[in-house]
C-alpha cells in the first residue's frame, strides 16, 4: 500500500482586526460623579482637560461685610470634606483617571486657591505629571478682605501639566504672543473675576459661586489646544469651558452632578454662537508691540472675534482673529499696528488710533475701548 502524505498547508496570516471607532459624548454633559464618569470614556481619548476642583475651603462660619451684609462665599456640600486625608483620596482618584483618558501628547490644566493647589500640586507628581507652569491668575477687582486680618487674596493658581517628562504636548507658543501683541506671555495673567452679564444668576443669587470668566477659559484653550480637538471639564458647573469650546470649534464632555448647574451650562452653552472659520486662525508670524495688548480686549470679549475694523475714512477694512490680529484681503494676517501699516504704506502706525470699530453711539476708535475697559476693571 502507498503511503499518503501529508502536506502541510502553508499558514494563512490572520489579518488583525481592526479597532473599533472610539465613540465619545461629544459636546455633552455627563451627570455624575467625576470618577465615575471618567471611567466610561476610553482610554487616551481627550486631548485637553481644564479641572477647577472643590477648594475645601473649611469655612468656620458666616463672612459678614462691614456693613452687616453677608459675603456671598462658598458653603456648599460638594465643597465639605471630613478631613485633608478624604481630600487628598478624592484628589488622587479623579486625576488618575484623568491621566487614564488623556492621549499621550494630552495636558491638564487644575486651578485653585491656597486651601487645596499646593495638595493638588503634590498629587499630580505622585501621578506621574510633569509640571510645565504654575500660573497665577491676578484678579483685576478682587474681593476685599472685610476683617482686616489678612492680604487682601487676590489671586488664584492654576498648574499647566504634561503626561510627564518626556512627553510632548500641545503649545500654541505664537498665538500667546500674537495674543499679548508680541510680548512674550507671561506666567502673571490679569484677568477681572466673573461679573456683570457674564455672571449667571437666578433670582438675583449667583448660580454658581465660583463660576471662572471666560476669558480665562479662552487663553487656555487657545494656548494648549487646536480647532477640533477634545476638552474635558470634569467640574463643568455652569458650563464655562463648554462655551468656549463651542466658540473656539473645540469639542467638550462636560461632568457635572448638580442639576441646577447642569441647566444653567445647557442654556449658556446654546446661546454661545461659535466664531467663524477664519476668526478661529491664528497667527504666526511676529508682530508689533504695546503696551497694552489688544488681545485683552478680544480674549475679555470687549471686541469680538470676526468683528470688522475700519480707519476713519472707511477706507480698509480688516477682520479681528481669534488671537487679536487682523485679516484684511491683499495683506498676510498682522497686529493692529503692522496692518495699519501696511494698508498705509507707511513704516509704522499706531494701531489704537488708526483703526475704528462700529458701536452704538457710531464709529470709535479701538483706543475708547481700551480706555472703558481699563475703567472698568480698576482694582
Amino acid at each position: 500500500m502507498g503511503v499518503m502524505e501529508r502536506v502541510k498547508a502553508p499558514a494563512v496570516k490572520a489579518r488583525a482586526a481592526k479597532p473599533a471607532p472610539v465613540e465619545l459624548p461629544l459636546d455633552s454633559i455627563l451627570q455624575g460623579d467625576c470618577v465615575e464618569m471618567m471611567r466610561s470614556l476610553p482610554a487616551a481619548s481627550v486631548d485637553m482637560i481644564f479641572a477647577d476642583p472643590p477648594y475645601n475651603l473649611q469655612l468656620g462660619g458666616d463672612l459678614h461685610r462691614p456693613d452687616g451684609s453677608q459675603v456671598d462665599a462658598v458653603n456648599d456640600e460638594w465643597d465639605k470634606f471630613d478631613s485633608l486625608a478624604t481630600y487628598d483620596r478624592f484628589t488622587h482618584g479623579w486625576l488618575k483617571e484623568a491621566k487614564r483618558i488623556l492621549k499621550p501628547g494630552g495636558s491638564i490644566w487644575v486651578i485653585g486657591s491656597y486651601h487645596n493647589i499646593f495638595r493638588v500640586g503634590t498629587a499630580l507628581q505622585d501621578n506621574g505629571y510633569w509640571i510645565l507652569n504654575d500660573i497665577v491668575w491676578r484678579k483685576a477687582n478682587p474681593m476685599p478682605n472685610f476683617k482686616g486680618t489678612r492680604f487682601t487674596n487676590a489671586h488664584e493658581t492654576l498648574i499647566w501639566a504634561s503626561m510627564g517628562e518626556k512627553s510632548r504636548y500641545t503649545f500654541n507658543y505664537r498665538a500667546m504672543k500674537t495674543l499679548n501683541d508680541e510680548l512674550q506671555m507671561r506666567s502673571d495673567w490679569l484677568i477681572p473675576i466673573c461679573g456683570g452679564g457674564e455672571r449667571l444668576k437666578k433670582g438675583g443669587t449667583k448660580v454658581h459661586p465660583t463660576q471662572k470668566p471666560e476669558a480665562l477659559l479662552y487663553r487656555i484653550l487657545l494656548a494648549c489646544s487646536n480647532p477640533g480637538d477634545v476638552i474635558l471639564d470634569p467640574f463643568f458647573g455652569t458650563g464655562t469651558t463648554g462655551a468656549v469650546a463651542k466658540r473656539l470649534g473645540r469639542h467638550y464632555i462636560g461632568i457635572e452632578r448638580e442639576d441646577d448647574y447642569i441647566a444653567a451650562a445647557k442654556e449658556r452653552i446654546e446661546m454661545a454662537l461659535p466664531l467663524d472659520e477664519s476668526a478661529v486662525k491664528t497667527m504666526m508670524a511676529p508682530q508689533a508691540a504695546t503696551r497694552v495688548a489688544f488681545g485683552m480686549l478680544v480674549s475679555g470679549g470687549m471686541i469680538a472675534p470676526g468683528s470688522v475694523l475700519t480707519d476713519s475714512k472707511r477706507r480698509w477694512k480688516a477682520k479681528v482673529r481669534v488671537d487679536g490680529s487682523l485679516d484684511c484681503e491683499g495683506y498676510p494676517a498682522a497686529s493692529i499696528h503692522k496692518m495699519g501699516a501696511a494698508v498705509q504704506g507707511a513704516p509704522s502706525c499706531n494701531g489704537w488710533t488708526f483703526w475704528h470699530v462700529d458701536t452704538k453711539d457710531g464709529l470709535r476708535e479701538i483706543d475708547t475701548v481700551r480706555q472703558n475697559w481699563l475703567l472698568a476693571n480698576e482694582a
